[in-house]
């Protein structure tokens, strides 16, 4: 790798606001603002929408969409369509 033009990898704190949920990880993003960490550490920190800890398909919350199901009550409410 050629030096000088990679941006730096370092420990960043990503706060899911939603869920009040925050974690330390590494990565290559910035921020202006900080926040002090459970070790005494000060890190930068970066706000997300949504997280593992809120997003629907984590949290077992998702709904199934049931296309058979919608198609069956269409045939019914309007009949089974015939040629035409």
């Amino acid at each position: 790798m050629r030096k000088g033009i990679h941006p730096e990898y370092r420990p960043v704190v990503f706060r899911d606001r939603a869920a009040d949920h925050a974690f330390l990880t590494r990565s290559t993003m910035t921020s202006e603002r900080t926040i002090e960490w459970e070790d005494g550490r000060t890190y930068p920190v970066v706000d997300v929408e949504i997280s593992n800890v809120s997003h629907p398909f984590y949290t077992g919350t998702a709904r199934v969409m049931d296309t058979a199901g919608r198609v069956e009550r269409f045939e019914r409410r309007y009949g089974k369509g015939g040629g035409a």
